[in-house]
């Protein structure tokens, strides 16, 4: 994630996904930001996970099915962040690529999507 953005989508997914990891490592524990962090973790892991699947769809529906789930883990992402950078306002400038490459992602699947 350091501005060049590969083509291969599940290489870019699983890219993103061990930077939210990497980022969420970074935050205090507290009863607000550990509910954060699972959240955030979970929707950033999963745009890459469902991409695969996406990947090996078995049809077109199972594969608008997963790529729509791609667009909304990515669209999550985007929204805990903004929760993260609420709940602990020093990460903010560690955030901002997160959150670009997590709206990026999302408009991009949003185009997959609509075909």
């Amino acid at each position: 994630m350091g501005g060049e953005h590969p083509y291969d989508l599940e290489e870019r997914t699983a890219l993103f996904g061990e930077a939210v990891i990497d980022f969420a490592k970074k935050f205090p524990i507290t009863p607000v930001t550990s509910r954060l962090i699972n959240q955030v973790v979970g929707a950033g892991t999963s745009v890459g996970a469902n991409y695969c699947e996406a990947d090996d769809a078995v049809s077109k529906k199972d594969f608008r099915h997963k790529i729509s789930i791609c667009k909304k883990e990515a669209r999550e992402t985007k929204f805990f962040i903004r929760m993260i950078v609420r709940a602990v306002p020093d990460l903010r400038e560690d955030a901002k690529p997160l959150w670009q490459e997590a709206k990026e992602l999302h408009l991009i699947f949003a185009k997959i999507y609509r075909g």
